[in-house]
Formats: C-alpha cells, structure tokens, sequence
C-alpha cells in the first residue's frame, strides 16, 4: 500500500468516525444538540479537525440525511419482488412508516429539520446532480408500481389520466403525515398505528377483496330485508282493505 493510499483511507475512517459520533449524538439527544464541538470531544480531536473533512455543521447534517434515505431505500428494495403492483404498495407504505416509527431522529433530520437536508438526501442540493446519487429512488419505486397499475386499467379514468409522480407525492405526502403526526402529537393517533396505516392505503389502493366481498354480501342481506318488509307490508294492506259500499248499506247502520 502506498503512502496516498493509506492517507485516503486514513481519512476516510476519521471522516466515517466524525459521522458515526454525530449520528449517536443527534440519536441520544436530538438534532438540536449536535455542535462540531461536542463531535470533536466524542472523537478526542480538536474541532479544527473537523474542518478538514466537513466545512460545517450543516454538512455534517446533510451527509447523515443521504446516509439515512439510503437505509430507507434499503428498506424499499426487497419488496420491488412482490408481483402485485397493489400489495406491493401497501408493503411499501407500512415500510416507509414503520422507518420513520424506528428512526426518529434520522426521519426528523430527513424531512423534518432543513429543505437543504431533504435536498440532500434526495440528491437535488446545490451541486448535486442525478447522476451522482441514488436520487428519489425510493420515490421511483413507488412511480413505477403506481404506472404499473395505470397500464393494467386497474384505476379510474382519472387516475388513470394523472402523472404517475403527482399520485406517488400524494400518497408519499400522506405517508408523511402519519409519521410526522406519531413524532410530534403524543396524543395521536388514538388508533393503533397499524390500523391507521392500513385505513390509509386502503383508501388511496382500495379496500382488500375480503372486504369488498363482505360489504357485497351484506348490501345483499339488507336488500332482502326490505324486500321482505315491503311485501309483508303490502299483504297487510291487503288483509285490511275496506269493505265496499254496497256491502255497507245491506249491513245497515
């Protein structure tokens, strides 16, 4: 090994220990508490040290929150395999949420701290370009389930008409809004997360067929119900009806 060579790799393990000691301080104590300071102390080097591989705390943030979306789209990967594009979806949105229930700080930092880390967890910060990152990989994968359904006919006219993105970012943005809901209102949700999270993709995917088939046979149940009552109104009508006027006069008063 030459003497570049081990300074590269020299540096690059100092670089991965500054990122590992700010990871586990934003993790214990929040985001808000990390400082190139406290990094510098956790490590035993001087701040100036620091400087030599990130320009600034922000930088510090932005490689974590690349970091972090790739364990997201990491997480994304594997269910790629599943053939129906509709359970394949609903895999994704539990796996997006339950991401974002585990990481918490990892999420916040993400998507919930700065645009310009969100920029750079999804490749599009100043100087960044698409052919330098994973990019919106993760949001890809859900594109190309949505299209999938869109090309098969298995959604509306109307959807069907839509920018597979724009659908993706909606049901991205209501994914979105679970978790951050469950990050910053203790009082929310009041249901079980799971069922809150199914409820959802249900709505955007459509209901399971188990429960289409259930909602088909009790639409059936009641419509015999009021068959039923209407015909057992009908024959009392009949067993009432007022007798005729001539009858009447005969019978006298």
């Amino acid at each position: 090994m030459g003497i570049a060579e081990r300074k590269n790799r020299q540096k690059q393990a100092l670089r991965e220990r500054i990122l590992d000691a700010a990871r586990r301080i934003v993790v214990r104590e929040g985001f808000a508490a990390l400082s190139m300071r406290k990094i510098a102390d956790a490590i035993e080097y001087s701040p100036a040290t620091l400087y030599l591989h990130f320009e600034s705390r922000d930088d510090i943030a932005r490689a974590m929150c690349a970091e972090g979306y790739a364990q997201l789209l990491a997480t994304f990967v594997p269910l790629v395999q599943i053939a129906d594009p509709v359970e394949r979806l609903k895999a994704l949105g539990r796996a997006y949420v339950a991401f974002g229930v585990e990481h918490p700080e990892t999420y916040r930092l993400i998507f919930m701290e700065d645009p310009s880390y969100t920029g750079a967890a999804l490749g599009r910060a100043p100087g960044v370009g698409k052919d330098d990152d994973s990019g919106d990989a993760a949001l890809q994968i859900m594109i190309a389930a949505l299209d999938e359904l869109r090309v098969s006919g298995r959604v509306s006219a109307s959807v069907a008409s839509m920018d597979p993105t724009v659908w993706a970012e909606a049901l991205w943005a209501s994914l979105h809004g679970i978790v951050a809901l469950n990050l910053t209102c203790p009082v929310f949700p009041s249901a079980p997360l799971d069922t809150l999270v199914g409820v959802t993709l249900d709505a955007w995917l459509g209901e399971p067929q188990a429960v289409r088939a259930g909602a088909s046979t009790s639409a059936a149940v009641r419509g015999k119900k009021t068959a039923a009552r209407h015909h057992r109104s009908s024959a009392g009508s009949a067993d009432t009806a007022p007798e005729p006027a001539a009858k009447r006069k005969a019978a006298g008063p």
